[in-house]
């Protein structure tokens, strides 16, 4: 291209540079409007899940009001740019609604297991129960009553133990085995001591044990809350099979909207008089 014929070109070009008056740039955004309408195919309209059509027009507004379009290539470009930035949006969407789904979904499990733990208490022996901060309130509950009993019948009576018993489904264990030995030295009572202070002895020994299921409650939701932490820290990632598949289509994106980018800015130097070296490979292939 000689000197001469850039010059005119550029002088041609300030005459097609877009609408710079009020009313006419109020005009060239119905464009969008005419042209436009291929783009807004990328909105979801389904009934659980539909996206904003007044959020996609103010997003196409913005950029078309940036990049000034002029003529109906270069509005195509600015509609491939909108709609690439548009899913790229959907895919961090996407992303978060799998990291929510994952914690979310790890707490209902984890709080599931605490609950059949609690239905299914008999299927545990005392240690297991232990390990747990519900285990142990389960514990303190079911040797509340022991305490309550003894309190009220003024000694550790079989019946009270046979009662701790069946909630184990009748099956002995150390907490009741710990209770029948407690009974037996009570009732011999070798220093011959007073039936009050048999009674005060049993309260005093439920009351110990009582005290250390209690510690041991504490240690386990201690434990459990850092635990539940780390889980859910864990969990703020999606899957590798999913979050390959989302990169994938990020990744995708962004060449179709760089690629769209790179070619309006071509049209529009072109437009303007400027000379614009030859497409890169990198344009020529499908994006």
């Amino acid at each position: 291209m000689s000197a001469k014929q850039l010059a005119a070109n550029r002088r041609n070009a300030q005459q097609s540079t877009g609408p710079k008056t009020p009313a006419g740039r109020a005009v060239s955004k119905m464009n969008a409007l005419k042209h436009g309408l291929l783009s807004k195919e990328v909105l979801v309209r389904g009934k659980h899940a539909r996206e904003n059509e007044r959020e996609f027009d103010a997003l196409q507004a913005r950029f078309r009001e940036h990049l000034n379009p002029i003529g109906p290539l270069e509005e195509m470009l600015v509609d491939r740019i909108v709609t690439a930035h548009w899913r790229s949006r959907r895919a961090l969407k996407a992303e978060s609604g799998e990291i929510a789904l994952n914690v979310d979904e790890g707490q209902w499990h984890r709080s599931q297991s605490d609950a059949d733990l609690q239905w299914n208490i008999w299927e545990n022996p005392v240690s297991k129960l232990e390990k747990s901060a519900i285990g142990n309130a389960v514990l303190m509950n079911w040797l509340y009553e022991v305490h309550s009993r003894v309190n009220q019948e003024g000694e550790l009576t079989e019946a009270a133990i046979q009662g701790l018993l069946k909630e184990f489904g009748g099956k002995p264990n150390r907490m009741t085995k710990d209770l029948e030995r407690l009974r037996s030295h009570l009732q011999q009572n070798p220093e011959g001591l007073k039936p009050s202070v048999l009674r005060e002895q049993a309260l005093t020994a439920i009351g110990q044990r009582l005290e250390t299921l209690e510690l041991c409650k504490a240690n386990c939701e201690k434990r459990e809350k850092m635990e539940e932490e780390a889980r859910q820290a864990a969990a703020t990632l999606p899957s590798p099979e999913v979050l390959e598949k989302i990169l994938r289509y990020e990744t995708k994106l962004d060449r179709q909207m760089y690629r769209a980018m790179i070619l309006l800015e071509r049209l529009q130097r072109r437009r303007l008089g400027e000379a614009v070296p030859p497409p890169t490979m990198e344009l020529s292939e499908r994006p």
